[in-house]
């Protein structure tokens, strides 16, 4: 049983249903609970909404605390930050777990509302579904409560339209290799980590920095465990060897959000022509256990998006390394990929046949749809002559396999040629075609 000596707070126990009372720190308890942030100066990375002047900090010195979303990856200080507030403010704060909680606990949070000002803390509020989320809507409305949600999925998807209109948001960044090395050197010397009894060696200190992928808890942990093998080792220093022991395999912090984020860099990085970076964005979306396929419509759309007509080859690189790598697996599926992927990168860009195409349906969506010409119609059946359906010049027929004929009864032009690469011929041949058609 963990012996708690912090302010209380009133936590909503999900399971059972009922308020129980909960203080803060735990002896005996694991070292990322003991080491979690008790002040703003301990949290740490977030100087983006936590420095003197930003909104937030404002807020939160001032006790005017407004209905808010923190919003970031696991370790970060989120959670820490709330339960900062319980201590900072003057209201009642009231914390529940949107894991296990339903309607049932926000209708006790609302009960305790009734009585005094009231914060109302929702842990992973993006597992709150739609009748969930709308029940906070009237109490946030009134001033009933004060909503704190945190969460790691990005509230623009995970929250409802009208809860997120209702809230301030604020993203929480993963925190740097310097970040964690702080805080791991915190943990040797604080009374609440280690209290000096151990050290760090500076090569084993950044590469569980390293290895902790921004994540705060992930860092202690790693420590914790590593501190636990100087029993044995008749020493009191970690050293790389043993903080190597300590690291499980890497798996990288990758969820929904970091989905749709990686993909888009991804593309960016071949539409940018960088090289490095779009083998990269493929190495972390494969190490993360993305599907193969999805990444591979993902190029095949960039080929066509980005390259087009400027590299005609480009497509069927991409069409192939989806062939490849739906026929092949993993993990040698990973070659044709990054072939494709670096060939693109390389490649030279054209949107053109991207803005050909929207402009055509921007003219079929907005304007009078044009009728197809007479001769352009399909004239395989009897009697179609009668109607009027002929007159067709066969091009294969004339010089050039070209023969001017009107294709659409107004024309315009949609398809404008970059000069980039192979389109830079395909711009003189239209040029020619179009002048001549214009004389």
């Amino acid at each position: 049983m963990y012996d708690f000596n912090f302010k209380d707070f009133i936590y909503l126990d999900l399971f059972k249903g009922h308020q129980s009372k909960v203080r803060g720190e735990a002896r005996g308890a694991p070292l990322a609970w003991r080491l979690r942030p008790v002040d703003l100066s301990e949290i740490a990375g977030q100087g983006h909404i936590l420095s003197k002047g930003k909104a937030l900090l404002n807020i939160i010195e001032d006790d005017k605390i407004v209905s808010l979303v923190l919003y970031g990856p696991p370790g970060t200080g989120k959670t820490a930050l709330a339960h900062i507030v319980s201590d900072m403010t003057k209201s009642v704060f009231v914390e529940v777990n949107a894991v296990t909680s339903g309607i049932k606990e926000i209708r006790e949070a609302v009960s305790i509302a009734a009585t005094s000002k009231t914060i109302v803390f929702v842990d992973e509020i993006h597992r709150f579904n739609k009748v969930q989320q709308d029940a906070l809507l009237p109490h946030i409305e009134s001033g009933r409560i004060v909503l704190i949600g945190a969460s790691t999925e990005n509230p623009s998807f995970a929250l409802t339209p009208a809860l997120a209109s209702r809230t301030m948001i604020f993203r929480f960044n993963p925190l740097s290799t310097e970040d964690i090395k702080s805080i791991l050197q915190r943990a040797l010397t604080d009374a609440r980590g280690f209290g000096g009894s151990i050290s760090l060696t500076e090569d084993a200190l950044s590469y569980a920095a390293l290895r902790a992928g921004g994540d705060a808890r992930r860092a202690l942990n790693i420590l914790e465990l590593a501190s636990l093998s100087l029993r044995h080792a008749g020493t009191n220093t970690i050293d790389l060897d043993v903080i190597t022991d300590a690291v499980s395999d890497k798996t990288p912090y990758y969820d929904e959000n970091e989905h749709y984020d990686t993909i888009s860099a991804f593309i960016k990085s071949m539409r940018g022509s960088d090289c490095d970076a779009a083998v990269y964005w493929l190495a972390k979306m494969l190490n993360s256990g993305e599907d193969p396929l999805f990444i591979a419509r993902r190029i095949i759309i960039c080929a066509a998006e980005d390259v087009g007509n400027a590299d005609p080859h480009a497509l069927g690189v991409a069409v192939s390394a989806y062939i490849s790598a739906e026929k092949v697996g993993l993990p040698e599926g990973r070659i044709p990929l990054a072939q494709a992927a670096l060939y693109i990168a390389q490649a030279p860009k054209s949107n053109a046949c991207y803005l050909a195409v929207e402009a055509a349906l921007n003219s079929v969506r907005n304007e009078q749809t044009q009728s197809v010409p007479l001769h352009l119609r399909d004239s395989s059946y009897a009697g179609a002559a009668k109607l009027g359906v002929s007159g067709y010049k066969y091009p294969h027929d004339y010089p050039g396999h070209y023969v001017e004929q009107t294709y659409l009864i107004n024309p315009k032009v949609f398809y404008e040629p970059s000069s980039q690469g192979y389109e830079i011929e395909i711009k003189n041949r239209l040029q020619q075609r179009r002048h001549k058609g214009n004389e």
